[in-house]
């Protein structure tokens, strides 16, 4: 398998360090990103200059991109290119789940695999290779794949075999985060104001029964230090609950949480743009002060 030409497009905050573990892990990878490659390109790549250079000699290509457009934009062009040598396509990015159809149905057409395939873990996750990928699709590529994935996925989950179902769980999973960090930033805010330490309230949660991602990890090395540097931008994350909050208002479950993050993520969005996700707490408390 190292002897397999892997094609990356994607080259963001999440993209640069899944490649320089994929390089580290001994594999041959060609970089493109339609921002500009070369002055992205992790040293060891190689850069391609269009995505043609990608799908005429790469056997395998993933994603790691913003959105369901780029996706689309992406897969669109694999699949237009004649005499491919690509058999697979695996995408990291958080498109939603009809994007995830949609992308397997265009691969489809011209008998090229796709593996949905979103990740967890932030950049620090990326860089230091413990990301969690949630995979759904073809079972064999999955199998085939996961050496390589592994280069920056430590836990490795196949979800099933419906293309989206991997989205789902991302889904799922990125609105119970954003939930916690809302919360927790709502509790906090609240406990301040009656004058108690926002230090001393995370070591109490963490040692009791309100103990969540927020008050593990977010509170005590991103917010409280001041730094607010996961990595991950509030546009980003009101994407991914807004996706959520779709997909869930089709089905017949419950969705009034949902609803109540997602506007309070729209709002601080709209005030805060381009922001890191843990500044919710910051968003969080100047509410409170203009009442």
């Amino acid at each position: 398998m190292k002897e397999t030409e892997i094609g990356f497009i994607g080259l963001g905050n999440m993209g640069v360090p899944m490649t320089h573990n994929l390089l580290s892990n001994g594999y041959s990878v060609t970089v493109y990103d339609v921002a500009g490659t070369k002055e992205r390109a992790p040293k060891g790549s190689k850069v391609a200059s269009d995505i043609g250079v990608l799908t005429h000699n790469c056997e395998f290509i993933l994603l790691s991109l913003p959105d369901k457009t780029a996706v689309t934009q992406v897969v669109t062009a694999i699949s237009s290119t004649k005499n491919p040598a690509v058999r697979a396509v695996v995408d990291h990015s958080t498109i939603g789940i009809e994007a995830a159809r949609s992308s397997h149905h265009i691969l489809a057409e011209v008998d090229i695999g796709f593996l949905d395939a979103p990740v967890s873990g932030g950049t620090l996750g990326a860089g230091q290779g413990t990301l969690a990928l949630m995979a759904s699709g073809n079972e064999g590529i999955f199998n085939e794949l996961s050496p390589v994935l592994s280069s920056f996925a430590k836990n490795l989950f196949y979800i099933g075999a419906v293309p989206g179902q991997g989205q789902a769980m991302k889904l799922l999973n990125n609105f119970l985060s954003a939930t916690a960090m809302t919360a927790t930033s709502e509790a906090v805010a609240f406990g301040e104001s009656l004058g108690l330490s926002p230090k001393t309230m995370i070591e109490v949660f963490n040692v009791s029964s309100g103990q969540n991602t927020a008050t593990s990890d977010k509170f005590p090395r991103r917010i409280l230090t001041g730094k607010f540097d996961a990595g991950f931008t509030i546009d980003l994350l009101n994407k991914d609950v807004g996706l959520y909050l779709n997909e869930v208002k089709k089905s017949t479950t419950q969705h009034a949480v949902a609803e109540t993050v997602s506007k309070i993520l729209t709002k601080m969005s709209q005030e805060m743009p381009g922001s890191d996700f843990t500044e919710i707490y910051t968003y969080i408390k100047e509410q409170d002060h203009r009442k």
